[in-house]
């Protein structure tokens, strides 16, 4: 067994990730063959003994790339996550996995004014280069897909069970389309693997992994899109929003992401900004004031309505106060310790739901009152940071 064969191996068992396919390497001195020869509970999603080698030999025949972390094609943007994918089915060109991307994510049950939206960002990244990555959900994620196949540009999609149980079928097309554009469509899900309520959360740290920031497009208060969130602040990526009408449901969580220092979105310019390094030093170079020019000889000066004011002596600028916490937010921080608990851990404590814990720790997280650890864990931060 390969390397790569062991860590196919232990992706079809369910109850093993990467983090303890990295404990295991290394008490076995970094052997992965022989962490998985040893490991005593080898069984898959139906109870049975992984049949790896036919895994494999089913994706050869179906046209499916297993990427994995010794592959030189594994995306290295998702190698920086706390728990990076053991492996990857990959419909499609692999190369655009690499590609610098965004991800629009938001509601299935999307108004028109969110629809309409998030398709004409997807169209504007597209033409601008950027790759668009997203669930193939329906609703805000279908549209992105479609617009930037209108933009002529490169899509990824990434499912929330396997290849075999493509969810939902009505999207199929679109996916065909997607792959026959330059674009792919991923999951980490082994062959079988249904989607269910478990596997979309999953699902969603890759969607915020491969970009290099996420947009909430439109998205209800409590949604897995803000759980999509809650993984790219733990992975370090930008958060954006779209703002929305105050009285509509499906903005509330925008507006929600936005008051605890999401970047507000109204253009891809926006996006653009937020994501491109060199933007903040253009800024600061066109901010610069303007310098008198002096007038030629045998030139009268301008009227003084025309001259340049003369820019006031800086100021220290005043702190802005410190943020305020609600009442379910102050549950939250009593449950959570210097060291670090789980989330489940939150919702046993508080007896909040899990969709409500998660979005009271990205807000938490943003107003720093949190810090996220790998593994899924969140804690205090620490004094004087």
């Amino acid at each position: 067994m390969t390397e790569r064969e062991a860590r196919i191996a232990f992706n079809m068992i369910p109850t093993v990730g990467s983090v303890t396919v990295q404990r295991l390497i290394r008490e076995t001195q970094g052997d992965v063959a022989a962490a998985y020869e040893r490991y005593p509970e080898k069984r898959d999603w139906e109870g049975r003994v992984p049949a790896w080698e036919r895994e494999i030999a089913r994706a050869e025949k179906m046209g499916v790339t297993i990427l994995t972390e010794v592959d030189a094609a594994y995306p290295p943007q998702l190698r920086t996550i706390a728990s990076p994918p053991l492996a990857l089915y990959c419909v499609g060109d692999p190369a655009a996995l690499a590609k610098p991307g965004v991800a629009l994510v938001g509601t299935r049950q999307g108004t028109e004014y969110g629809r309409d939206v998030a398709e004409r960002l997807a169209y504007g990244l597209a033409r601008r280069g950027w790759s668009v990555v997203s669930g193939l959900a329906r609703g805000i994620d279908a549209c992105a897909h479609k617009g930037a196949l209108t933009g002529e540009g490169v899509t990824v999609g990434v499912l929330g069970g396997a290849l075999d149980k493509f969810y939902p079928t009505e999207n199929r097309a679109l996916a065909r389309q997607m792959i026959a554009q330059g674009g792919c469509v991923v999951s980490e899900f082994p062959f079988g693997r249904a989607p269910d309520a478990k596997t979309f959360p999953q699902r969603n740290r890759i969607v915020s992994g491969l970009a290099r920031g996420v947009v909430a497009v439109e998205c209800p208060t409590h949604s897995g899109t803000l759980i999509t969130c809650l993984r790219a602040v733990e992975q370090g990526r930008a958060v954006m929003a779209v703002p929305g009408r105050i009285d509509w449901r499906t903005s509330e969580g925008c507006h929600h992401l936005i008051r605890e220092g999401a970047r507000m979105v109204c253009s891809v310019d926006d996006i653009v900004e937020e994501l491109t390094p060199l933007s903040a030093h253009a800024k600061k170079k066109t901010s610069q004031p303007a310098v008198a020019v002096q007038p030629e000889p045998g030139v009268p000066p301008p009227h003084p309505a025309l001259q340049p004011v003369r820019p006031l002596k800086e100021t220290r600028p005043t702190p802005a106060p410190e943020s305020t916490i609600t009442v379910d937010e102050a549950a939250v921080m009593r449950a959570v310790t210097a060291e670090g608990v789980t989330l489940d851990r939150i919702v046993v404590a508080t007896g909040f739901p899990i969709s409500q814990v998660n979005v009271l720790v990205v807000g938490l997280r943003l107003k720093g009152r949190l810090r996220l650890l790998p593994g899924n864990r969140v804690c205090l931060p620490v004094i004087g940071q």
